[in-house]
């Protein structure tokens, strides 16, 4: 790999990456509700700010009926819950439970550990350039 353009060695890597999430590898292999999943990332990405379905199927990239659905199937799992918006009665916010945060705690320890195995044999480091150098990419992607 010392021959080839770096710029084209990091597009084979993402192409694997995204082939990686499209079978939603990590998903299968940790046994997790996917797609519920997807919405209960959506809702912590939010923080604090206040997020329905709408904001939910922007997230996801996904039209208003299928994050409607993929919500709804959060809500029948009891990992999340609809309340009115305080601010704006015609609204509805969505809320993660105490199991939706729980799943989260242990979907986020799961991937720690696959991620952790996969730089088993990295030094601090290297774990430390990756970290770095991943986390300015991803920012830079976005700007």
């Amino acid at each position: 790999m010392d021959n080839l353009d770096p710029v084209a060695v990091v597009e084979s890597a993402m192409i694997a990456v995204r082939r990686r999430q499209t079978r939603r590898t990590i998903a299968v292999q940790s046994g997790g509700p996917d797609p519920v999943q997807e919405v209960l990332d959506a809702l912590e990405a939010a923080g604090a700010d206040p997020i329905g379905v709408n904001g939910v199927a922007t997230a996801l990239g996904v039209d208003q009926p299928r994050a409607s659905k993929l919500v709804a199937a959060a809500v029948s799992a009891g990992l999340v819950r609809r309340e009115a918006d305080q601010a704006d009665g015609r609204r509805t916010n969505l809320v993660l439970t105490e199991d939706g945060r729980r799943q989260l705690e242990w979907v986020h320890e799961y991937r720690r550990e696959r991620f952790g195995q996969a730089m088993a044999d990295w030094t601090d480091g290297e774990r430390q350039t990756f970290a770095d150098l991943l986390s300015r990419f991803v920012t830079a992607l976005d700007g």
